[in-house]
């Protein structure tokens, strides 16, 4: 399992998005800022209060749209394309993707 989160700030909505990955599972959670904690990308946001998610199995033949339409509703689509290129880098969605299109 593979935990990477992405502190963003204006260019994403809540500020923070955290990917999980597991070998059959991706989870993709936007965050809330905690402006408690501070305001600057050093700051501990381990607190950051969870307000929407997306989980998809690597089976789905639709999951890489399924994550970039989420990630592109949260963010720029340079942070969704950086996001999904370290979420290729840690599954093999990008296999599932080339056996069901290709």
């Amino acid at each position: 399992m593979a935990t990477k989160t992405w502190k963003i700030g204006e260019y994403c909505k809540g500020g923070i998005i955290t990917a999980e990955t597991t070998a059959k599972r991706i989870t993709i959670i936007g965050k809330d800022w905690d402006f408690s904690k501070g305001s600057n990308r050093g700051s501990d946001q381990s607190g950051a209060k969870e307000w929407t998610r997306e989980s998809v199995n690597l089976t789905d033949r639709n999951a890489r749209i399924v994550l970039d339409d989420f990630l592109n509703d949260l963010t720029t689509s340079y942070y969704a394309g950086e996001i999904l290129d370290w979420i290729e880098s840690k599954t093999k969605l990008s296999e599932v993707v080339r056996a069901t299109y290709w």
